[in-house]
């Protein structure tokens, strides 16, 4: 089943879901693994290094260093990869309120990552903007 593609739909039935836990962000340099003993919600390979998005407590269990304790936030509509203006319409309504977020699209979603102190105030305005679509 493809996903939906229609900005107002999916604003609509965004249907925010904030994920138990705090994530935080590490890396490891290019020719290093990341442990086996880690379960990464996100692994991205740059230049620079891989960077991967993993629960605070094993990040601070396996001694990382770590930046941008986040929580998740999770857009539980089926959106499609080629959705036009759906991330930028969600960010900017963040933005506006001064929430920074990092976003990952996955196959069937799109997860927010947003600071630790600010996500109930971002699901919140999140909440406001789909009852308003």
């Amino acid at each position: 089943m493809p996903g939906e593609g229609n900005l107002a739909k999916l604003l609509q039935n965004m249907k925010p879901e904030m994920r138990e836990g705090v994530f935080v962000f590490c890396s490891v340099p290019g020719d290093e693994k990341i442990p086996a003993a880690l379960t990464p919600m996100h692994i991205f390979r740059e230049r620079e290094g891989t960077s991967f998005v993993v629960r605070r407590e094993e990040a601070e269990s396996a001694r990382f260093t770590y930046q941008c304790a986040s929580r998740l936030i999770t857009l539980t509509v089926h959106s499609s990869l080629e959705a036009v203006g759906f991330l930028a319409a969600v960010t900017a309504r963040l933005a506006e309120a001064g929430i920074s977020v990092n976003a990952v699209s996955a196959f069937y979603h799109d997860h927010l990552f947003v600071p630790e102190h600010r996500a109930d105030e971002a699901l919140r305005h999140l909440l406001s903007m789909s009852r308003q679509a």
